[in-house]
């Protein structure tokens, strides 16, 4: 279920996912005319989404949501929402609807069925999902700290991360599991090793990326280079 394509480069990555990603949501359109995705924060997806936005596909048939996102104003630096429109969103030609996990509510605990009644409208499964993983193995805001079963009737749930400076809203493990395509971006040899060990060795209990690999009945597609 776990395939690897290393990269030599950044460049090559980010020009290879986005073959990748086009390729997976041409086909679920082909199959269903509508499509979802859902994109990470952080600071790779920048090299690579603005190629995707440049694929030839009927964006305005796909709807495009996070796989978490810091409880802080959607203009600030920090904010996931901000990175995806400046870096995604606004490239392409055709614009594709967007959901966002940030609301009015002061604290994400509080936002939980509002959240989860709008990705509840998405094409679900999500078709293709998109995720980052931390030197500590954490994948969208599921961090080593937290129970690996911990179970929600949500899509979503609130998260507060043993170091950082807010809480924040992260898609929930089930959710993640159960999309029909998923997509690990991989950068620098730390990051690398992790993968090597998770994949030659019995799971690691504490490590977020093997509750998903445990729990997916879907391929986790894992795009790799030494290149940080």
């Amino acid at each position: 279920m776990i395939q690897r394509h290393a990269c030599a480069n950044l460049n090559q990555l980010a020009a290879d996912f986005a073959d990748y990603s086009a390729s997976i949501l041409h086909d679920a359109l082909a199959k269903n005319r509508k499509a979802s995705l859902v994109v990470p924060g952080g600071n790779t997806p920048r090299h690579y989404l603005p190629l995707l936005a440049r694929q030839p596909l009927r964006w305005q048939d796909v709807t495009v949501t996070l796989s978490d996102e810091r409880w802080v104003d959607t203009k600030t630096a920090a904010s996931n929402e901000r990175l995806v429109t400046e870096h995604f969103l606004t490239h392409m030609l055709e614009s594709a609807s967007f959901v966002g996990l940030k609301t009015h509510h002061s604290h994400p605990s509080q936002a939980i069925e509002t959240v989860h009644k709008r990705l509840s409208n998405m094409p679900l499964p999500f078709d293709l999902t998109v995720l980052g993983l931390g030197e500590d193995g954490h994948i969208a805001s599921l961090f080593p700290a937290m129970n690996p079963d911990l179970t929600t009737p949500h899509l979503c749930l609130s998260a507060e991360p043993p170091i950082a400076p807010s809480p924040r809203i992260s898609l929930a493990l089930t959710t993640l599991a159960d999309s029909r395509n998923i997509a690990v971006v991989v950068t620098g040899s730390k990051k690398r090793r992790l993968i090597d060990k998770l994949t030659s060795a019995p799971p690691d209990q504490q490590i977020p990326l093997s509750w998903l690999m445990q729990r997916s009945h879907s391929p986790i597609m894992i795009f790799e280079t030494d290149n940080a």
